[in-house]
């Protein structure tokens, strides 16, 4: 199944899926400045657009990882993002909050089709570079959500919500590139056995050490997406511009798209687990950084806190992967929908904590959670290597 050889086609192909479907899902956190103001919202309601998004990523994600292991179409791959580029650009023409919610849902069920199947197919097409490959796949992902941001920032600031309909046309010329390109995924052979029987089947004999990095990568999440989410409303409020606002959201995000590459390129030479200590140590003093560096400093806190917190996002589906590869689909369904969803639908409790306490004590004391993943990662077993 796995090929000695990294087939370089269908990785770009397969980033290019993710980068298209990320780059648009990427506008809700920036804008949510303008639509507070639009809509007259609370932190609460601001953070339930944010939770509802991943509260989807949560439902969604597993059960098309088990449809798509168990399979073969292109539905899912190329259907997802389809969703998510027609919903994201309707954002900025909502005529109400309801509707803005309607929006959003449907863009985050389109950005969960398409994730636990084309990070399920990376594995059959990366050749020996398995954890470097994922690590690409995701760059994808973590540089649309540094380049999107600050395409619609600059968008919006220069002519208004009412100009994100147009964003649609370059979405939809992608799109057609990708049907041409995209390969058809390989089934795993669980057609037969069922929901119930694939779960037993995949993650059986590893189940303990598939809990231990998903608990790790929800944690992770919500430290993530809980700053990501704030920090730009933190900022906005305190006098920085849209566009300044969409860089920092920008400088996050490609930095933890290039630390990802890195960690990915470690991994594949030392081992997951020390890649991850090293991230999650760093990972609470960068975000401080961000919260408490003055005047401009605070791009390098972005910088910082973003290359830590997002670092082992590949390596969490790799590791799920390699542990349970009869059920591609539905391992990356688990570290990329369930745990990156479950963390996010707590993203409306920091709302509310915010709204209490303000955002700027509330983050900083999320910030520490990463210490507590220092012992679950120590728990975790040695990973072995892969036979090709």
């Amino acid at each position: 199944m796995f090929k000695k050889n990294t087939d370089l086609k269908v990785i770009w192909a397969l980033t290019l899926v993710h980068f298209t479907g990320d780059f648009y899902h990427s506008f809700i956190s920036p804008l949510l400045p303008v639509l507070i103001e639009k809509y007259s919202l609370t932190l609460t309601q601001a953070g339930f657009i944010a939770g509802i998004s991943r509260f989807l990523a949560f439902v969604v994600q597993p059960p098309i990882g088990y449809l798509a292991d168990r399979y073969k179409t292109r539905a899912f791959v190329l259907g997802g993002p389809l969703i998510v580029i027609i919903s994201t650009s309707l954002v900025g023409i909502a005529p109400s909050y309801a509707v803005l919610l309607l929006l959003v849902s449907a863009s985050s069920i389109g950005s969960s089709i398409f994730h636990p199947t084309t990070a399920g197919m990376v594995s059959s097409y990366s050749g020996r570079n398995f954890a470097f490959s994922m690590s690409v796949f995701n760059m994808g992902g973590t540089l649309a959500f540094g380049v999107g941001p600050l395409f619609i920032t600059w968008l919006v600031a220069g002519y208004g919500l009412g100009a994100t309909p147009y964003t649609v046309f370059f979405g939809l010329a992608v799109m057609y590139y990708l049907f041409k390109t995209v390969p058809m995924p390989v089934g795993e052979g669980l057609k037969d056995l069922g929901l119930i029987g694939s779960i037993k089947e995949i993650f059986g004999p590893v189940w303990k050490s598939i809990l231990l990095i998903w608990i790790v990568m929800v944690l992770r999440a919500f430290v993530g997406q809980s700053f990501m989410t704030f920090f730009p409303v933190l900022y906005s409020w305190e006098g920085h511009s849209l566009i300044s606002v969409g860089l920092l959201v920008a400088i996050f995000t490609v930095a933890g798209s290039v630390s990802g590459l890195l960690a990915g390129h470690m991994a594949d030479r030392m081992g997951f687990k020390p890649v991850f200590y090293i991230t999650h140590f760093l990972t609470p003093p960068c975000m401080l950084l961000l919260l408490y560096l003055p005047g401009n400093w605070v791009y390098l806190g972005a910088m910082l806190s973003g290359f830590f917190v997002l670092a082992t996002l590949p390596l969490g589906v790799t590791m799920a992967q390699k542990l349970a590869p009869g059920g591609k689909s539905m391992a990356s369904s688990l570290m990329m929908g369930l745990a990156w969803g479950t963390g996010g639908v707590l993203t409306p409790v920091t709302g509310k904590l915010c709204d209490i306490f303000s955002i700027r004590p509330v983050l900083s004391i999320i910030a520490f959670i990463p210490f507590i993943t220092l012992w679950l990662i120590h728990l975790i077993p040695k990973e072995e290597k892969r036979s090709d």
